[in-house]
């Protein structure tokens, strides 16, 4: 397991973590070709419980039994709820409106901190997460291609419902599960949501679609990818980062991720303006003012201790 106590590790985990799901809605989209939005969100979370399912018999006994209903409540919000939403709003709203109401995450996560989780209020942390929120947005809509007539404010309603239950979720870990292991928290939140998702699945078309679509095949080697890599391994490593850092800088990976959607279109082909790289250098200021003053609240934590003694 990485060592979370240095900065560096926390910065290139983070990274990785918005690279991978920086590449979630074009395996979605993918997915979608084929299947529908209710078939992928069950597909993606049966192939992730599958992919976990070791850890659930090896494990199963360090569980005690007042942390299940703990992990349940992380299973739907942090994976299970949110796996069904944005699918099903990218039928009606453009990759881009989701990505741009995705990094509403840490605003969220702060605003929740706050009000249900005892949060400290910090000028330095606020500062970070509104500069940081200024610089994904500023990506979106350099872009050109972000517009909310493309789709049904309803449906972005749903992705907005996902960002909501993440920040709650990530408030939440720290707290209720800190004696609980970070792949225990995703491999056994799974095992709520992982039967529902196959009952769910194996009651629909998809076994006539897969025999039939001659797309189909690859399109669910797709969201396979999206499974094992976007939700079972990513979430693994993006709860480890909450239980060893603070929520919010957790939470600023939502703003990495539309970085590397405009290297996707960059790679595919897509021209980049000198203001998105200026954009790309806002985002990371605010994040590192974040990382920042989690630093200095370690440091005044410690000294507090200290001086106790």
């Amino acid at each position: 397991m990485p060592n979370l106590d240095k900065p560096v590790v926390q910065w290139t985990l983070l990274i990785f973590l918005a690279f991978i799901w920086g590449s979630s809605f074009i395996l979605m989209k993918k997915g979608l070709i084929s299947f529908s939005w209710d078939q992928v969100a069950s597909l993606r979370i049966v192939i992730s419980a599958v992919f976990l399912s070791p850890i659930l018999v090896r494990n199963f006994k360090q569980i005690k039994s007042n942390q299940w209903w703990r992990i349940c409540i992380a299973g739907l919000l942090g994976s299970g709820i949110p796996a069904y939403l944005f699918p099903l709003a990218q039928t009606q709203i453009s990759s881009s409106l989701t990505g741009m109401l995705n990094s509403l995450v840490p605003l969220f996560t702060v605003v929740i901190g706050l009000l249900f989780f005892r949060l400290g209020f910090r000028w330095m942390k606020i500062m970070g997460v509104v500069l940081g929120l200024i610089g994904a947005l500023g990506l979106i809509f350099s872009s050109g291609s972000m517009n909310v007539s493309e789709g049904n404010l309803a449906y972005a309603a749903l992705v907005v419902l996902a960002t909501v239950m993440y920040a709650t979720n990530i408030n939440f870990i720290k707290p209720f599960l800190t004696e609980v292991g970070a792949i225990n928290i995703t491999s056994f939140g799974f095992l709520f949501t992982g039967p529902f998702a196959a009952a769910h699945l194996f009651n629909t078309d998809f076994i006539e679609i897969l025999t039939t679509d001659d797309s189909a095949a690859l399109n669910l080697f797709y969201i396979a990818l999206l499974a094992i890599f976007g939700t079972a391994i990513a979430v693994i490593l993006f709860n480890m980062l909450i239980k060893k850092v603070s929520a919010v800088f957790s939470s600023s990976v939502t703003y990495i991720i539309p970085v590397f959607a405009i290297f996707w279109g960059l790679l595919d082909g897509e021209n980049i303006q000198t203001l998105q790289f200026v954009c790309i250098g806002i985002i990371l200021t605010g994040i590192y003012i974040v990382n920042k003053d989690n630093q200095l609240e370690r440091k005044e934590l410690i000294n507090k201790l200290n001086s106790k003694k």
